[in-house]
């Protein structure tokens, strides 16, 4: 009931998000959907229909991304001091987003049940009452457990995803968990130093020495200091500890799968595996397409993170400084969409180049899938911008109350985007056509 409560009360962009997750499902289940189809009305047909049931794991893949990017920007189970009072900490309002995104992804699992079902001509009264009935095995009774299975796989891989993603994890230096440890177990530190006052740490990220006395409280005698204006600390953006460690990671599993795909290009007597599109190839051709994409996904936040240090590099003024700081202290954030949009667009690119008008035209089920891959993954990357613009508003409420123009963060904004478009572009294209050489050879 919570979860519904919830649910109903959120902001209408909240809701317009989530409305965009049960679309994302919708798409996803009435793929899989039609992959059951095919299925029944070519039973001897089983590799080509493990096949199609292989291709729906990247819409899988995307519309869970993108119900995880919705998850993390929904203001309605942020940790709350009224919500907290309850009974209501970290842990069960995580149980409460996944709750919510299961709602969202089950919602459009049913709307795919209900758009196939009169495809197949089992509803009617509606417009386009068994258009696809040839198609769809209208013939053959639906085995209702395949289907609802089929239908389940995004809610739950979704919702488990969200629970894992977002669970309660103590960011405290190893330290400061085996100080807490002790003093929960011996009461040690109550004898030798003040006890600090529940929280203290995690919201002020600060520790008293051994035998620093506890600050007085202000009052009327001794009131606190006022702060300096001149040295206002969120007027810039936090820099983060340290950089991205998946760079290397990343560039090596790029170099792999470009190495496999010039592999498959030598080896031209490979057995040849059909792709969306009415292409043909190796499977080390898929193999390496894979490995290109999960390693421009993890090298997106070093990437990221890099273009940020290069905009500060020799002499900065304010304007470079203050896009630099906000790429490097975002680089975790929007690095990883940005990097898995890069893929996805190598790959159309790749796919476009490579179609011949002359041969099959794309069927109506690749185009919906390559809509969907790259509807979400451009969603992802739109969702993860609000987040880090939500993330930055007190840095960007110190810097108009120090008198910045709106101007200047717009135009902050504007190079940002600039710098990643030159980063990103041309390295988009370059992977696209490395992927492209093993089938047009």
């Amino acid at each position: 009931m919570l979860a519904l409560r919830l649910t109903w009360g959120a902001r209408p962009a909240v809701q317009l998000r989530r409305l965009l997750v049960a679309f994302a499902s919708a798409g996803t289940g009435f793929l899989l959907l039609c992959t059951l189809g095919h299925a029944i009305s070519h039973p001897e047909d089983a590799s080509g229909a493990a096949l199609r049931l292989a291709w729906c794991l990247t819409p899988v893949a995307a519309t869970v991304h993108f119900a995880l990017a919705v998850a993390r920007t929904d203001p309605g189970t942020r940790p709350r001091p009224g919500l907290a009072a309850i009974g209501l900490g970290p842990a069960r309002l995580m149980a409460v987003t996944a709750t919510t995104t299961a709602l969202s992804c089950t919602l459009g699992s049913m709307l795919a049940l209900l758009f196939f079902l009169h495809l197949r001509g089992d509803l009617t009264g509606m417009p386009f009452d068994g258009a696809a009935a040839d198609f769809l095995a209208a013939d053959a009774p639906l085995p209702l457990p395949a289907a609802l299975t089929l239908l389940g796989l995004v809610p739950a891989i979704a919702s488990v995803t969200v629970a894992l993603v977002l669970r309660p994890r103590d960011d405290r230096p190893a330290a400061a968990r085996r100080q807490a440890r002790s003093y929960g177990r011996f009461g040690a530190y109550g004898r030798t130093t003040a006890r600090e006052p529940f929280g203290a740490y995690g919201r002020f990220r600060a520790r008293r020495t051994a035998g620093e006395p506890a600050a007085a409280p202000p009052t009327e005698e001794n009131p606190a200091p006022a702060p300096d204006p001149g040295q206002d600390d969120s007027a810039l953006p936090p820099l983060p500890r340290e950089a991205p460690k998946g760079l290397p990671w990343g560039i090596t599993i790029l170099s792999a799968g470009l190495a496999v795909e010039a592999y498959a290009n030598r080896q031209g007597a490979a057995p040849a595996a059909p792709l969306p599109g009415g292409l043909a190839g190796a499977p080390s051709v898929l193999i390496g397409w894979l490995l290109t994409a999960v390693g421009l996904a993890v090298a997106g936040p070093g990437l990221t993170h890099l273009c940020g240090r290069l905009l500060q590099s020799t002499q900065p003024g304010a304007l470079r400084l203050l896009a630099g700081r906000v790429l490097m202290a975002e680089a975790a954030r929007i690095g990883r969409p940005l990097g898995i949009v890069c893929a996805v667009a190598s790959g159309a690119y790749a796919m476009a180049s490579l179609y011949d008008t002359a041969g099959p035209e794309v069927g109506p089920l690749t185009t919906l899938g390559l809509l969907l891959v790259t509807s979400c993954t451009l969603a992802t990357l739109l969702t993860a911008a609000v987040e880090a613009k939500h993330a930055r508003s007190d840095t960007t409420a110190a810097l108009v109350r120090l008198g910045a123009p709106a101007t200047m963060l717009r135009s902050a904004a504007a190079l940002r985007a600039g710098a990643l478009l030159a980063l990103f572009g041309p390295l988009t294209l370059v992977v696209a056509e490395l992927a492209a050489l093993p089938l047009s050879s």
